[in-house]
């Protein structure tokens, strides 16, 4: 394997803005702001708007549309559209 072809993979700390909950994994990505964890060790935090802890789609806050009132409405408005004169 070449040398210093691959960045360095190493451990992050990812911000829920959302939420507040923070997760210690490893990446490639890298930042400037640190921040102390659980262990004592100082790591790099990348801050992120959204995750699992606040998606709606995981905590089942989700909004369900309502489909056929806007399939009905689709149809009679383009009533006759494109039909043969």
């Amino acid at each position: 394997m070449k040398a210093d072809l691959h960045p360095e993979y190493r451990y992050v700390i990812f911000n829920d803005l959302a939420s507040g909950e923070k997760v210690l994994t490893r990446t490639t990505a890298n930042s400037e702001k640190t921040m102390e964890w659980e262990d004592g060790n100082t790591y790099p935090v990348i801050d992120v708007e959204i995750s699992a802890a606040s998606h709606p789609f995981y905590t089942g806050k989700q909004r369900i549309m309502d489909t056929a009132g806007r399939v009905e409405r689709f149809n009679a408005r383009f009533k006759g559209f494109g039909g043969k004169k």
